[in-house]
């Protein structure tokens, strides 16, 4: 693939030549969002969106001319580039926000965020790392429909736990209604995946705690954990990375028309090399 970076061209350069990097033998593009000669396109179909949110024509041209994320989202949906990857310098919300401007959930879909946890193991998944705060039992029900296709696309048959404090009823809690609610509407829904819950995350990840429940639907240990709540999955997902001995790619973005990655601040070239990659794949799938 080609890389893009989107940037001023002099500052690129020069942020290049320091690193030891040249330039003039590699496939990379540079696009200045001021310079571009696209923006009048882009500035149009921004103000197509957004007019009826506030938004004049002026105020979406700024954001073509001035906003990288804003003008490599335009780039994309016009189809001038593929995937987006952004995240390095603006806090993963705010990044987020200015491409959901521009980019809209596919049709039928629910935008979230993934950890990818590898340990020794297959790797897992945690859902919702990254978009709803407090999801309730519709929600929590959509999220697991969503990462179990993520699974799947990643090649793996998913095996899903919808986690909570509690396990099959002790002890009991309000929180965990709202995860046993999930499981009935994933019932009624007739999905095509194993799931179950509510259950501990021990019970979904440990085979000798989880004989001790033989009428659970998981057929082996849980390879998606779908969290009860964003502060759940955020600390924990976070838990993991900081003590080490695995590896957490993510949040992964998931559920957008176009694909679109946000990095953490101050991330590393393997964690931009790694989401560069998960993004071609979405756009390489979007173009079977």
């Amino acid at each position: 693939g080609t890389a893009i970076l989107v940037g001023r061209e002099e500052a690129i350069r020069e942020t290049a030549e320091r690193s030891g990097v040249d330039l003039s033998d590699r496939h990379i593009e540079i696009h200045n969002a001021r310079l571009s000669s696209r923006n009048d396109i882009y500035s149009q179909f921004l103000y197509e969106r957004l007019q009826r949110k506030g938004y004049l024509l002026r105020d979406c041209q700024r954001l073509i001319n001035n906003d990288r994320n804003s003008f490599a989202a335009a780039m994309v949906s016009q189809g001038d580039a593929d995937a987006v990857v952004t995240g390095v310098t603006r806090n993963f919300s705010v990044a987020l926000e200015d491409v959901r401007r521009v980019i809209d959930p596919k049709p039928g879909h629910r935008v979230i965020g993934l950890s990818i946890v590898l340990s020794r193991g297959q790797p897992v998944l945690i859902a919702d790392t990254a978009i709803t705060e407090m999801p309730d039992a519709n929600e929590l029900a959509e999220i697991a429909i969503e990462a179990a296709g993520v699974a799947r696309r990643f090649g793996y048959h998913p095996r899903v736990a919808m986690l909570a404090f509690s396990t099959f009823g002790h002890p009991e809690g309000e929180r965990s209604a709202r995860v046993i609610e999930a499981v009935k509407i994933l019932d009624q829904r007739r999905v095509e995946f194993e799931y179950e819950g509510e259950m501990a995350a021990d019970v979904a990840l440990n085979p000798e705690i989880a004989a001790q429940y033989p009428f659970s639907r998981l057929t082996g240990p849980a390879n998606v954990l779908v969290m009860p709540g964003l502060h759940s999955a955020h600390i924990s997902s976070r838990l993991m990375q900081a003590l080490g001995g695995v590896t957490v790619i993510g949040p992964v973005i998931d559920g957008l028309q176009r694909p679109m990655q946000i990095v953490q601040m101050g991330a590393t070239v393997s964690d931009l090399v790694n989401h560069a990659a998960l993004a071609a794949y979405g756009a390489l799938s979007r173009k079977r």
